[in-house]
């Protein structure tokens, strides 16, 4: 155990975490090393091939948008990548109301990938985290934004007597996230994936806040990824995977609880190894589509080429657009203008009607890139 589960004067048990990390945390078995390398290794090689992309900046929003939507659905959100898609650039009406959350989630992970340029991980950049994802969203009780909880909770059941899990009580939970923050802060023996490992768990341990303990959590990982320079550019999002094994990630989480803290640690590396193969050959396809289309815009007369270069990179942040999109991204003085730019797209095979039974205010996606990203994921 990394920590007890002990009787509150209300009659239920919570759970009191131990001093954090404890002695156990700095030796690991064989097969969690080897695999910490594999993993260490896959990333180092995505980071590298990142580096050789053009525009990568454009592209990585779709990654934050897929994490984000990911996330969310997790949570019991229903709404998709597509959705959020939409509803970002006001293009579609009647979209799912739990886009909000989607929405919410994008602002606070894009908000602390720039946060940490001038704060560090710590108590406080995880409290602005919260305001930014709790702030006028959706939720089902009093979320409290930014501020860690006064009260008890508990996860899942009618009450903590029933629960699954009973996080801290509020003394004791003060007490594990001044441990936390140290932990976060420490120069130590730890691999630097491992230690990744080791906050999230933690931090859904102590799930310090009344509600968005889950995708604040998450956003975490990439966080301590790109503060420790592990990744240059955030292009690994473990959300996709721990959507994809959901009850195997809940289960492990409590088995970290439950002091068999390496079948955490070898789920969390696990994800690390998928994800970070699966986006090696993401870039390598967005590298080949680029270059495919490029050579079909090269095609195109000069003015048209000139202003289908303009587009095509603004594409790969938002692969759903519409006639005034074009406009505005092209620099076009009139819709006719950028309607003509969408036709020569369309005839070159990059973009695609989204709905053909629709005559007028048209939506048109960049379909072959956004396959690349949808791939496995709903």
């Amino acid at each position: 155990m990394i920590g007890t589960n002990r009787r509150q004067p209300h009659g239920f048990k919570a759970f009191i975490p131990d001093s954090f990390p404890h002695k156990g945390l700095f030796t690991y078995s064989p097969q969690i090393i080897k695999k910490d390398a594999n993993a260490s290794r896959l990333l180092g090689k995505l980071d590298g091939i990142t580096h050789l992309l053009p525009d990568s900046n454009f592209f990585i929003f779709i990654y934050l948008k897929k994490d984000a939507a990911a996330s969310s659905q997790i949570e019991g959100t229903k709404a998709t990548m597509m959705d959020a898609l939409e509803a970002g650039v006001k293009i579609e009406n009647n979209l799912p109301e739990d886009v909000d959350d989607i929405l919410h989630y994008l602002e606070a992970l894009s908000y602390g990938m720039n946060r940490l340029k001038q704060l560090p991980l710590s108590l406080r950049f995880i409290c602005e985290i919260h305001h930014k994802l709790m702030a006028s969203a959706r939720s089902t009780h009093f979320s409290d934004p930014g501020a860690f909880r006064k009260s008890q909770n508990w996860i899942n059941g009618r009450s903590p007597a029933d629960a699954e899990f009973v996080p801290p009580p509020v003394d004791a939970m003060k007490s594990a996230l001044h441990d936390f923050e140290k932990f976060i802060h420490a120069v130590d023996a730890i691999p630097p994936l491992i230690k990744t490992a080791l906050i999230h768990a933690q931090f859904e341990t102590i799930h310090p806040f009344l509600d968005g303990n889950g995708r604040a959590g998450r956003m975490l990982v990439p966080f301590y990824l790109c503060q420790e320079q592990l990744l240059e550019k955030p292009v690994l999002y473990l959300s996709s995977f721990f959507k994809k094994y959901k009850k195997i990630y809940y289960q492990r989480l409590m088995d970290y609880r439950e002091g068999q803290v390496e079948k955490w640690i070898g789920f969390f590396l696990d994800g690390i190894i998928e994800i970070a193969e699966s986006a090696i050959v993401t870039v390598q396809k967005i590298t080949a589509l680029r270059e495919h289309d490029i050579a079909k815009i090269s095609t195109m007369n000069k003015t048209s080429s000139e202003s289908a270069m303009k587009v095509l990179p603004q594409l790969f942040a938002q692969p759903l657009v519409d006639v005034k999109i074009i406009r505005k991204w092209a620099g076009f003085t009139t819709n006719a203008g950028a309607q003509g730019l969408i036709d020569r797209f369309i005839r070159a095979g990059i973009l695609e009607i989204k709905d053909r039974s629709k005559t007028y205010a048209r939506i048109y996606v960049y379909r072959k890139y956004l396959d690349i990203f949808e791939k496995d994921f709903v």
